[in-house]
């Protein structure tokens, strides 16, 4: 007979816990139960990459037709509707929602609708009062989004808030360069809001490679983002509480328009002055400056668990913390905080400890894509990164595809690898393209078993894709 209400209590209903609870429960026997205080699924389902990638098939329909005309179509310009759209986004999140809750019962596992915190190594609170004991606690509470520590700061909106405005703005200011703001800015832009994008670094996507991200930047600009780099927000107030004998009048806008959008949080539009000294009014402001690590008031400090400056909890290679019967994965511990390795890490969870086959977690060549348009798909070193290591060939290309030539748009894709010149393994592989997200998965496999330049030249191109440039690059373009 256990000593314990549990063998695994999980704090936090996202991708990452749901996945090591299910798995323990069914696969294992275990006695499993977790806590979530807001909505099952996390950010990823209900506030992150769900509703944004449905926003980005929305939003990419504002190109239609007049590439539908381009290629013979007598199709018009049509309207979008975001109390239709937002209906059915919420609609699907509840069903989302629904399922994650269905295979937790299904598995066995015993839900608490409840906020959870550590009482001792073995020992969580409710917020509902109860107390439950496990044999081991699995912290995975994920993270959230923040706003700069600036005055007026909470007038603007942040990731979260975006699928819940009850109208589109027709002007927004997105703060932030990473790709959140990147993806918002297609996003919106594609949706009809007029999009303006601060970044106050040299260029946007830092820490990907410099020629994909020039590509992506150009592009942005040439689709009507007006994006300006190393320029930051230095005031913004309401526009009602601007004092008109310190600063130039605010720019002339459509005041009539403008009061049928969400303006700020309270319906005034925004007046912002940039560190360029000009001053603008926007319907809302979207700051896109980083997320934290859920960890406040859990009660980590009071069992010797200290959080890192960024809040993370700091934890070893099988994803456990200082205090042997407390882990932690996916975001709260700000390793790589994508979806996939959340689930993961709730993976090599169950091995280590419920399966007996100590699993460390991989997190070396991970593909990522982000859903600018066009999109954009990685794996692996960047130019810069492998530059820095030792000699390397890069095979690079960039061409306007079938698809867009033929509709005489101006659109441009980059196929790019990079390769150590002695062993010839290919070190990193990006694409900018319609649908690189899909190509960079399957790209991925041949990185991550080690394919070299040569075992990409001998693959038989797929003719005509763009895909088939990967292959067919015979000449590297610069060595170094």
């Amino acid at each position: 007979m256990s000593d314990f209400d549990y063998d695994l209590f999980v704090i936090g209903g996202g991708s990452g816990g749901v996945r090591a609870a299910r798995v323990a429960a069914g696969e294992t026997g275990a006695k499993v139960a977790l806590a979530e205080e807001s909505r099952y699924g996390g950010t990823c389902v209900i506030r992150g990459c769900v509703p944004k990638k449905l926003m980005v098939f929305a939003s990419e329909y504002a190109g239609m037709p007049a590439a539908a005309r381009a290629n013979g179509w007598d199709i018009p310009d049509g309207t979008f509707d975001w109390s239709v759209f937002r209906g059915k986004l919420h609609a699907e999140l509840d069903r989302l929602e629904g399922i994650y809750r269905k295979l937790l019962a299904g598995s066995g596992v015993e839900t608490f609708d409840a906020r959870a915190t550590l009482k001792d190594a073995h020992t969580v609170e409710l917020s509902t009062g109860e107390t439950k004991t496990a044999k081991h606690i699995l912290i995975a509470t994920g993270g959230r989004p923040v706003r700069p520590d600036a005055e007026n700061a909470n007038l603007g909106l942040v990731s979260d808030d975006i699928f819940d405005l009850p109208g589109l703005p027709k002007s927004v200011l997105i703060v932030g360069g990473g790709y959140i703001a990147c993806e918002f800015a297609c996003i919106l832009n594609g949706l009809g809001v007029e999009v303006t994008q601060f970044y106050r670094g040299a260029q946007i996507l830092r820490g990907f490679d410099d020629e994909a991200r020039g590509l992506i930047a150009e592009q942005m600009k040439a689709s009507g983002i007006d994006l300006h780099l190393g320029t930051e927000i230095v005031e913004m107030c309401r526009e009602a509480d601007l004092d008109e004998t310190r600063d130039a009048p605010v720019e002339a806008r459509d005041f009539a328009a403008a009061a049928e959008a969400p303006s700020g949080p309270d319906g005034q539009p925004i007046s912002v002055k940039s560190t360029s000294g000009q001053r603008r009014s926007f319907d809302a402001v979207f700051f896109a400056t980083g997320r934290r690590p859920n960890t406040d008031g859990l009660g980590l400090e009071a069992l010797g668990i200290e959080v890192g400056r960024d809040g993370a909890i700091p934890v070893d290679d099988y994803s456990q913390t200082a205090v042997p019967s407390v882990y932690a994965i996916g975001d709260v511990t700000n390793r790589v905080n994508l979806t996939p390795v959340a689930i993961r890490e709730g993976m090599a969870f169950v091995e280590t400890v419920f399966k007996g086959n100590p699993t460390p977690v991989d997190h070396e060549l991970i593909p990522s894509a982000v859903f600018t348009q066009p999109e954009f798909g990685s794996i692996g070193q960047t130019e810069e990164e492998a530059r820095d290591k030792g000699p390397i060939e890069v095979y690079c290309t960039s061409f306007s595809p079938m698809q867009s030539a033929f509709a005489e748009r101006s659109d441009r894709v980059l196929m790019k690898l990079i390769v150590c010149a002695d062993t010839r393994r290919v070190l990193g592989c990006h694409i900018v393209a319609p649908g690189a997200g899909e190509m960079i998965q399957l790209a991925g496999i041949a990185v991550k078993m080690g394919a070299t330049k040569e075992d990409f030249d001998r693959t038989v191109a797929v003719h005509p894709t763009m895909s088939e440039e990967i292959v067919t690059m015979r000449t590297p373009m610069r060595k170094s």
